[in-house]
């Protein structure tokens, strides 16, 4: 899917744009128990809370493609025969209305997570009549159908009693201990919304955090190994490419690599290209190469890339590559600088000793007071 595609389903689930007329689900606990089984109807009786739950359902389709959201790709093997792919067609067939396939999934589910607290399994079903373009951009009658199903499972926290106050009577009540629903943790939506149609062999797949993958959960829910989450993704990156570069890795070549990057990624943006920014193999080394890196440790890096990340992988650059900032750090100390002023940083040794040296362009503070560095010290 493209990020104009997910753009599109998200507005789905905004109150006046949504026909999702409940939210079904279940509460677990974290001995991984069912405790609760949920069945919320959405409409204008109640429209905060409906409003509420769109809003955190929508959560699964936020974030980059390649980071917080990846695609998942079914063969037609398992499109065919796979009891994972059949359980969330079932589901979807059934608009959620099924008791006995609802309950297999809530089970898969609860079996799979290991979460430090209770938790809720949302799910939402609709249908949606994609709008089609006439040739000078003008929505026309819709001719085909978009029914999916979507996924949150949400950490339920548990608050504190506490005094609340009610306009109705200008006091002060107490209010008993509650849970309250967070944002979720890890969920997906199926099937996929590509080139604005039904994919059943594609389901985008959303994790919040960017060092945990949830890999028993994409392995019972999908049939699939998960995506490397984007930290183990910077730290594999960072590894092969210090290992195959040896003593090219300077700070010299990482500053060029990290200004490429950047200009990629702007280039990117400014060209409206609805498909995701990702990098390959192949256009490291190009850049590797363009940048002066001998052909044998282009090559050494590249067989680290298809180890790590799989031959013929395509990551995103943003997970590797802080392409926004520019830090140096060592155990002691820690250096950020703009990404534009990076050609102010550089390297000298100075009476046998190395040191990081940063150009000084103006007043220098320090804890917000200006120092005078006019003479050495």
């Amino acid at each position: 899917m493209t990020d104009r595609e997910l753009r599109e389903i998200k507005r789905r689930f905004r109150p006046d744009k949504s026909n999702i007329s409940r939210i079904v689900g279940c509460f677990v606990n974290t001995n991984k128990e069912i405790l609760y089984r949920i069945n919320q109807p959405l409409g204008l009786e109640d429209s905060a809370v409906s409003e509420k739950l769109l809003s955190v359902m929508r959560k699964v389709l936020t974030g980059a493609q390649g980071t917080s959201i990846n695609s998942v790709g079914f063969s037609t093997k398992e499109v065919s025969e796979g009891a994972e792919h059949k359980l969330l067609m079932d589901m979807r067939a059934s608009g959620l209305r099924d008791g006995e396939v609802l309950e297999r999934f809530y089970r898969t589910v609860a079996e799979s997570l290991e979460l430090d607290t209770n938790y809720s399994i949302l799910l939402a079903h609709d249908v949606y009549d994609v709008p089609e373009r006439s040739s000078d951009g003008e929505s026309v009658d819709s001719t085909k159908q978009f029914s999916y199903i979507i996924c949150a499972v949400c950490p339920v926290k548990d608050a504190p009693e506490a005094l609340t106050f009610r306009e109705a009577d200008s006091l002060f009540h107490a209010s008993g201990a509650a849970g309250i629903l967070s944002s979720p943790e890890v969920g997906f939506m199926f099937p996929a919304f590509d080139s604005r149609a039904t994919n059943i062999y594609g389901a985008s797949y959303y994790t919040r955090s960017k060092s945990t993958a949830y890999g028993d959960f994409t392995r019972r829910v999908f049939g699939h190994e998960p995506p490397m989450p984007p930290a183990h993704q910077k730290e594999a990156f960072a590894d092969g490419l210090s290992e195959a570069l040896s003593e090219e890795c300077d700070l010299h070549l990482v500053r060029a690599l990290h200004g490429v990057v950047g200009e990629m990624v702007e280039a990117h943006k400014e060209s409206k290209t609805p498909e995701p920014l990702t990098i390959t193999r192949h256009t490291m080394g190009e850049m590797l190469t363009s940048l002066g890196v001998e052909e044998e440790k282009v090559e050494k890096f590249g067989e680290a890339m298809d180890q790590s990340f799989g031959r013929g992988a395509a990551i995103s650059p943003k997970n590797v590559i802080s392409h926004n900032r520019f830090e140096l750090k060592m155990p002691e100390v820690k250096i950020t600088v703009s990404p534009e002023y990076r050609d102010y940083v550089s390297t000298k040794e100075i009476g046998g000793e190395k040191y990081i040296t940063i150009k000084v362009t103006g007043p220098v503070e320090i804890n917000g007071i200006t120092v005078n560095i006019d003479k050495e010290q």
